[in-house]
């Protein structure tokens, strides 16, 4: 698992420490939480399994790279909300790159060019740069994890994200669809790394993972600067 996701999500995310001032709510979200585990457990994995053993690789890893060039629109949009010039840049390069020489983002091609695909970027990240508090923690039926400050940006991304204006209803619903078993299907192998209370786990990584995004992964240094300076000869 670590070599594939470059991390094991067991012991990045296990915490020992309880967070309780960034979820006072808990009582709620645990029964919010367990009515979406059952919908998952009953609907969604079967769906996203099933999906993962009938669907070849290569097909996989283009429907991946096909939504997630759709959403290098929204990431382009939240770093110039966030002054992010240059990663503006790349991401909206990935998009031109990926939807013309890539078949409308099937092959990820920008990145044997140098374009990399970034972390992403939300309105919930760009509401923490403006200097937004993220606010209590809250699990919401069918979406999942989410904050106070997160839940209301997720409204914003849905109106940069291009299968919110297809038309036909359909047609939309089918791709979100796809989208949302793709995305699930990912998920699967690091599940099985879940072990004892998995509604504290997994709020700790989601909230670890929201402050790994806003920082643009750069850690706090735990040592003081009084104490670099002490030993700088």
């Amino acid at each position: 698992m670590e070599d594939e996701y470059g991390f094991d999500p067991a012991e990045e995310f296990a915490s020992e420490e309880e967070p309780a001032q960034r979820d006072p709510w808990e009582g709620f979200n645990r029964a919010v939480f367990r009515f979406n585990d059952t919908a998952d457990r009953w609907v969604l994995k079967p769906v996203a399994t099933s999906y993962r053993q009938i669907t070849p690789i290569f097909m996989q890893t283009g429907i991946s790279n096909f939504f997630g060039n759709l959403r290098e629109i929204t990431n382009s949009f939240n770093s110039l909300l966030q002054g992010k010039w240059g990663q503006a840049g790349n991401d909206a390069g990935r998009f031109l790159v990926n939807s013309t020489v890539g078949v409308a983002g099937l092959f990820d091609v920008a990145k044997h060019v140098g374009l990399e695909s970034g972390e992403g970027e939300d309105f919930g990240q760009t509401l923490a740069v403006w200097g937004m508090p993220s606010g209590p923690y809250v699990v919401l039926p069918f979406m999942g994890p989410s904050t106070l400050r997160d839940a209301p940006g997720g409204v914003v991304d849905w109106y940069t994200n291009p299968l919110t204006y297809i038309n036909h209803d359909q047609t939309s619903y089918a791709f979100k669809f796809t989208d949302l078993v793709q995305t699930r299907a990912g998920l699967l192998q690091a599940e099985t790394l879940l072990h004892g209370d998995r509604y504290i786990l997994l709020r700790d990584a989601y909230l670890q993972r929201r402050d790994y995004l806003i920082r643009d992964g750069e850690l706090e240094d735990d040592f003081g600067s009084d104490s670099d300076e002490e030993f700088d000869f």
